[in-house]
């Protein structure tokens, strides 16, 4: 029986542990090399596919291979790039046909959020409209955890626990000097719709008075007057307030705090710096010293301070994309099914891509605390988990130690080459 070849791609924002996701499908694939050939990866996303540069992952070591498990980053590149509708733009299919064809790729894995899921979707209706069959399975990754059907998404894991730590940390140092200098601390962290992360750094406070003492949620509209009259308690009864803050708070109206005008790649709005925002709101109201902190990237790349369950979860999602795609699934990505809080068990299922593309899950109403400042006990039992464990990268000279591949490129079949728009 004739052996096709696979291609994996990264997409969207990378996490501290992708890289382990796609080690699980390199090191499952490299165990059935009796029924897959070669498997490619497509170097930045689906734009590698489109343009067709790929990389041979044949020539990295088995070694090189294992170290991807505790190296941030995206090993191949990432991209935010989302295909049009096969009706619409039919030559970026068309292209994608002659790159798999030329190759003979058979097998597609793409890894990323939801956006990227609704790309691995189209990318898998390519059988049925264009004639040439392939298997798609997408790989669940997004810090902002707000994929549907799965109990929680790769990357938020280990992006929650960094939170939940810097805070804790963070408000150790303010509360040493607040009888005589700042007293309050602003950190904003990723959340554009949803406000998993802000509400993951709730983990921090296990006791009345403990920081953060206000979490500011996109879920629920922010209420100036309401904000400032808990600031103001908070500092006369503690002598400092600790406030995590999402990126994507919003008014009353619904419009961004911190919009900038801006928009990214997938048509989103880029948003600014709201801690700031609110910091000089306390400032000019309350007039107390401040100091904010924004965490954009370190959040989603300190891989030195991952779970280990989101760890070994993103492996397991990457080695079941391959095992689905062996067994004839086609258009799902593997999910994560929760069995049990307490000792915290899981399998991994799988749910269809068509379901899963484009769908956001916000924080739910009864994780929220009546006052919309905190974290209810239920939103710490589902969170509690993810953060458990640690799984430090090796070090050397006091610093982590993380691996870069070789990423051998093949050479090109296709004589055109492909323009990205």
């Amino acid at each position: 029986m004739e052996k096709y070849n696979a291609l994996y791609a990264q997409s969207g924002g990378v996490t501290a542990v992708i890289n382990a996701s796609a080690a699980g499908v390199i090191q499952t694939i490299r165990k059935h090399t009796d029924k897959i050939g070669t498997l490619y990866a497509a170097k930045n996303g689906i734009i590698g596919a489109l343009t067709e540069d790929l990389i041979d992952t044949s020539f990295e070591t088995e070694a090189d291979i294992a170290a991807l498990i505790h190296t941030p980053g995206g090993a191949f590149g990432s991209c935010r790039y989302k295909l049009g509708s096969i009706e619409k733009f039919r030559k970026q299919y068309e292209r994608l046909v002659e790159v798999f064809a030329a190759h003979n790729i058979r097998y597609f894995f793409y890894n990323g959020g939801g956006d990227s899921q609704d790309t691995a979707y189209k990318v898998s209706q390519i059988s049925q409209s264009l004639g040439y069959p392939v298997t798609c399975i997408g790989i669940p990754k997004t810090v902002d955890n707000d994929l549907p059907f799965t109990d929680n998404s790769p990357g938020f894991g280990s992006v929650a626990k960094y939170v939940a730590v810097s805070i804790r940390e963070a408000s150790l140092d303010v509360a040493s000097m607040a009888k005589s200098s700042t007293k309050i601390f602003v950190m904003e962290v990723m959340g554009r719709h949803a406000g998993w992360i802000a509400a993951a750094s709730g983990l921090a406070a296990q006791k009345t008075g403990d920081a953060p003492h206000l979490i500011l949620l996109p879920e629920v509209p922010f209420d100036q007057a309401a904000f400032l009259k808990r600031v103001d308690g908070c500092v006369k009864q503690y002598d400092y307030c600790a406030i995590v803050v999402s990126e994507g708070v919003k008014n009353a109206e619904g419009s961004y705090i911190s919009e900038s005008g801006l928009v990214d790649a997938f048509g989103h709005k880029q948003l600014g710096g709201v801690a700031p925002v609110i910091a000089k709101l306390i400032k000019e109201n309350l007039g107390y010293k401040y100091h904010w902190a924004v965490a954009d990237y370190l959040q989603r790349a300190a891989r030195h301070i991952a779970s280990k369950t989101d760890v070994e979860q993103a492996y397991a999602v990457g080695k079941a994309a391959v095992e689905f795609a062996l067994a004839g699934k086609n258009a799902v990505m593997p999910i994560i099914v929760r069995e049990s809080n307490t000792p915290y068990r899981y399998t991994i299922g799988d749910a269809p891509l068509e379901k899963i593309a484009n769908i956001e899950v916000p924080l739910p109403a009864h994780y929220i605390t009546e006052d919309g400042f905190g974290i209810t006990d239920a939103c710490r039992e589902y969170l509690s988990p993810l953060i458990q464990g640690e799984d430090y990268p090796p070090y050397s000279q006091g610093l982590p130690v993380y691996v870069t591949l070789k990423n051998k490129m093949v050479a090109k079949k296709l004589a055109m080459g492909f323009e990205i728009a």
